[in-house]
């Protein structure tokens, strides 16, 4: 007969507590938003739910369920960085990133482009 060691399995010790989502989610939602009335109301238009099940989650009372979860995640990157890593697929948030830098740099190339064509309208115009 062996002794009881404890109840732990090897390798779960990194899942999330019910708790612990519940600050993540919350915390990703306040810093994405704000912790105003006006991000209540963002929350509740993304998720089609009333005002105090926003403010909830805002204050970190409860968390979402899958449903609601999906649809804030759909809309914020927060959310979407959060629910990755609280599923230990952390790497997979990289990828968003990454996507928001390449539309960045798209951006700033379109704009940089354009100011050189006005700055040859300009000077051929002088």
């Amino acid at each position: 007969m062996f002794p009881k060691s404890g109840n732990v399995l090897p390798g779960r010790s990194n899942l999330c507590s019910e708790a612990n989502y519940i600050l993540e989610i919350s915390a990703a939602l306040r810093g994405e938003l704000g912790g105003t009335r006006t991000a209540a109301k963002m929350i509740m238009r993304w998720t089609d739910t009333c005002d105090r099940t926003a403010r909830n989650w805002l204050c970190g009372t409860v968390g979402p369920s899958g449903y609601h979860l999906i649809r804030l995640a759909r809309r914020s990157d927060a959310v979407l960085s959060v629910i990755l890593g609280l599923s230990g697929r952390g790497d997979l948030a990289l990828v968003t990133d990454i996507h928001a830098v390449e539309v960045a740099l798209a951006k700033a190339s379109d704009t940089i482009e354009l100011l050189k064509r006005q700055h040859r309208h300009k000077a051929g115009c002088s």
